[in-house]
């Protein structure tokens, strides 16, 4: 498997790009944006992106979001030293698949790169979810509703996918977590909330209501 790290810091880069190698992955390194960026579209051959948001020329959440402009889904995961809500938020909405707070060990770091890969390598059956007027297409992963091609990032398709296949049934918040984002999430699970949010916006445009939040548990997609 092909990592890319994209790091300015020399040291930090020698940690990474060591741990890395240890533990059986190639590795290259990007000193700033626009080589981790040039890089990650043009070569084909890299599985993941571990990416600084601190960078001399442009922020990681900028290389995210014209990675994910350019129609890019490899799975990025954030290595920051702020550690608010309102960063990972930021993150993730973006298109951001994972974020990691320093100082972080190499073992956390290469078991979030492990489940994040896990995931790439499913291949799931080709089939097509379609609820009321929306319908989640997972051959070309796209979703439209009443015919019209709606805009989702990443994690809120995984988010839609997991709702909509759980018709009826309540997800915790903790449920959402784990499965949307494919580890043993030990965060604010008040992001969840965030992403609902920002997904009824695009979906839930027209009564009655598609999400319905569970009091003190969690969410439920109403049966049609």
């Amino acid at each position: 498997m092909e990592i890319l790290s994209v790091e300015d810091d020399d040291s930090l880069a020698f940690v990474i790009m060591k741990t890395l190698e240890l533990a059986g992955f190639s590795a290259t390194r990007a000193r700033d944006g626009c080589e981790g960026l040039k890089l990650a579209l043009e070569e084909s051959r890299f599985n993941l992106v571990v990416l600084d948001v601190m960078l001399p020329d442009m922020s990681g959440f900028e290389v995210c979001q014209r990675l994910r402009e350019a129609g890019s889904n490899i799975p990025v995961i954030f290595l920051t030293a702020a550690d608010s809500v309102g960063d990972k938020v930021r993150g993730l909405v973006i298109g951001g698949d994972d974020y990691l707070t320093k100082p972080f060990s190499g073992e956390e770091l290469t078991a979030r790169i492990r489940a994040k890969l896990r995931r790439s390598e499913k291949a799931p059956e080709a089939h097509v979810l379609a609820y009321r007027d929306i319908v989640v297409d997972d051959d070309s992963h796209t979703v439209t509703k009443d015919g019209l091609v709606v805009d989702l990032s990443p994690t809120e398709y995984r988010l839609l996918h997991f709702l909509i296949t759980n018709v009826g049934k309540v997800l915790s918040r903790w449920q959402i977590l784990d499965h949307v984002w494919d580890y043993g999430y030990e965060g604010d699970p008040t992001i969840v909330e965030s992403y609902v949010s920002q997904l009824r916006k695009k979906i839930d445009t027209s009564p009655p209501s598609i999400i319905r939040t569970v009091r003190s548990i969690g969410y439920r997609i109403e049966r049609p």
